[in-house]
This record gives structure tokens, sequence and C-alpha cells, in this order.
């Protein structure tokens, strides 16, 4: 009796989702409560006994205070005391505050969150379009020549050119049927992200400051992770610009501050001439005009209604000097006034850069996607 084969494909099954254990539920949420409040971990403990009331998130046996412990004993957070042995609001217990794996779990969250689960690549493979003696395959062939590496011949093309010009009977391989396959240059990028930290940020009930922080720290985690030979620097500007370091991002907040847009600017291509990377951009977000400036005798000119002309000119030669410095600014606007867009399409224009009027929706893939983009062009 012939015997039928065995069945062969696919088998398709209900999907199970993975049942989380209730610590794993809360540190969900608390992670995006306590970005929220920017570090601020009795706040985020304050709103996650809040939702406990209201959906029930916690059971008899296991309490937001049993959270907490759970908390300190995987090291995501830890109990600090002053000097004098005071803290924690005079209950004779330390403050608590996130250590660095908590605030290594909230960029990797962001990452995720904003740009999907990417999978780590090798080291510095920014892939630019002109081939050349690189180390990323192109998928175009062409005839060996002599100086060429033996690792970058392609054996199953070359045996296959030596079938077709000798025969199966008389197969022998020679230099004339050698195939190497192309490979690209992986380009280096220098980026510095500005990030607005204006009152205007949290105004009109609106928080657009945990959207542009959470970019931040998923553009971070990117960078240090799948690109590691590119470099990002952070700076946030208000009346003034200043550097901040990528483990402060989580406690990144608003103040009550103009937009110095300018001086912005000025950090940001100071910060970039000291890079020896050939590529080299600005990553801009804000979502209001400009309306600051700090004039050369330390006194500072303001002016909030409409745009001021000063001010906007001094903007537009920033963009201009960046051009010239071969280093493209690209903007997110994060808000939809028409006159305000009509000042980012000539600042654009100045530098000859880009301008996405995102909101804040699409924030994060917009400028992931921009950021892989500029990694392919022409190497100066």
């Amino acid at each position: 009796m012939k015997k039928n084969p065995p069945k062969t494909g696919f088998v398709f099954t209900k999907h199970n989702a993975l049942e989380q254990s209730i610590f794993e539920r809360l540190f969900e949420i608390f992670q995006e409560l306590i970005t929220h409040t920017s570090g601020d971990f009795d706040e985020a403990i304050d709103w996650l006994r809040q939702l406990d009331e209201e959906y029930s998130l916690t059971t008899p046996e296991y309490t937001i205070d049993d959270f907490i412990e759970e908390l300190k004993e995987r090291g995501f957070i830890r109990e600090e005391f002053k000097p004098d042995g005071s803290g924690g609001k005079g209950t004779g217990k330390g403050s608590l505050s996130m250590t660095e794996k908590l605030e290594r779990s909230l960029r990797k969250r962001a990452l995720e969150q904003i740009f999907g689960k990417l999978k780590r690549g090798g080291v510095g493979n920014h892939k630019s379009k002109y081939k050349g003696r690189g180390d990323e395959q192109s998928g175009e062939f062409r005839n060996y020549q002599f100086g060429d590496a033996l690792d970058s011949i392609s054996m199953t093309e070359s045996l296959k050119n030596a079938q077709i010009n000798h025969g199966i009977g008389d197969l022998h391989l020679t230099e004339n049927d050698l195939v190497v396959e192309e490979t690209m240059f992986k380009a280096q990028m220098s980026t510095v992200l500005m990030i607005d930290i204006s009152h205007s940020m949290i105004l009109y009930g609106e928080d657009r400051i945990t959207p542009a922080k959470k970019v931040a720290m998923a553009l971070s985690e990117l960078i240090t992770t799948r690109y590691p030979k590119d470099t990002l620097d952070i700076l946030v500007f208000g009346n003034d610009a200043w550097p901040i370091k990528i483990k402060d991002l989580p406690y990144l907040n608003v103040g009550p501050y103009h937009t110095n847009t300018v001086a912005g600017l000025q950090l940001a291509m100071d910060m970039l001439r000291r890079k020896r990377n050939t590529n080299k951009q600005i990553f801009m977000i804000t979502d209001g005009k400009p309306s600051c400036l700090r004039l050369a005798d330390g006194r500072y000119y303001k002016n909030s209604n409409g745009l001021d002309e000063y001010i906007v000119n001094k903007c537009y030669m920033m963009a201009a000097q960046a051009r010239k410095l071969h280093i493209p600014i690209t903007t997110f606007m994060i808000a939809s006034d028409p006159y305000l867009q009509q000042f980012v399409d000539h600042f654009t224009e100045a530098n000859q850069g880009k301008a996405f009027y995102t909101g804040l929706q699409g924030l994060g893939e917009m400028i992931f996607t921009d950021y892989e983009n500029n990694r392919k062009r022409k190497l100066r």
C-alpha cells in the first residue's frame, strides 16, 4: 500500500496573549506616569494610586506598596537621604528616585513605542548610495578586478559563470568567471537635537513637552544601540540654550521661558564644529515663534507679540550660516498657526533644509524616517 507523504505547510492557531503579572502591568503604567511627571516619583505614585482606586489594578495580596518594594528590589528606584538624615517628606524614610536602570528602561520603552521593536544592527551601519570599498552589500555584481578582496567574491555567481562558460562536463573556475558583489559605504552621522522648553509647550491645555521628550529618549536609544559610531547631542532652549545629557531626558520639563531659537542654533553649530564626522545635521522640535534674543551687553530682547522682524532676521542669518557649514536643519513644527508656518518656510529656504508640520501625532515616526534618509546623502 502506497503511503501518503507527510503534509507540510503552516499551522495557524488562535493568538493567546501572554499573561502579565500585576507588577508588569503596573510597571507599564508607572513608566508612562513618571515620564509625564518628569521623574517626580511621588507624583507618579500618587497618580498610580488614583488609577488603582478607579480601575482596581491591584489585589489585597499585592498592593501599590508591594509594587514600590519590588521596584526597589529590582533596582529601578533607590532611597536617598539628605546629609542630616532627613528625607521623604518628614516620614522618617528617605526620598525615592529613579536609578540608571529605570532611565535606560524608559529610553528603551520610548524606542519601542515610537519606532517599533527594532533589531540591533552592527557597528555604524549608515548606508550611503555611493558604491565603493565598504562593508554593506548592495546586491549588484561586477567582474573581478586585480586587488579586490577575496572575501568580496560571490562564489555562487562565479560558479554559475563557470558552468555557462565551460559547460558541466568541463567545469573549472578561471579569473574571467569570478564575480564580485559591490559594497556600499557606511556613513557616520553627527546629530544635534534641539528641544524647545518655552512655556508655550504646556499652554492651552496641551502637553507638548512629553511627546518631544519621548522622541529624544527614543532617538538616543536608537543611535546608541543601532548606530554606535554616530553621535547625538541634545540641547534645550528657552531664554538661553544649554546642553543636557541623555540620562537627564526623563527629568526634562518646561520653564517660564521665551523662545531664543538663535541661542539654540548657535550652540548646536558650536557642538557640530567639534565633530569629525562628515555628515552633520540639526533636528529642531518647536511649537512656537522665536521671541527672545540675548544682546551683546547681556540683556534680553523679548517680544511675544507676533513675529518680531529683528528676531526673525537673526534666525534667518543663523539658518544661512548653517547652510555654509553644510549643516542641514530639519524643523519639526508641532503647531499649526499659518503665520508661524510661513516663518518656518522662509527659515527652511534660507538653510535649504526641511520642515515637517507634524502636530504631535506621528512626530517620532517622522523624525526616525528623516534620520534614516539623511544618512544616505553624499559624503563630502
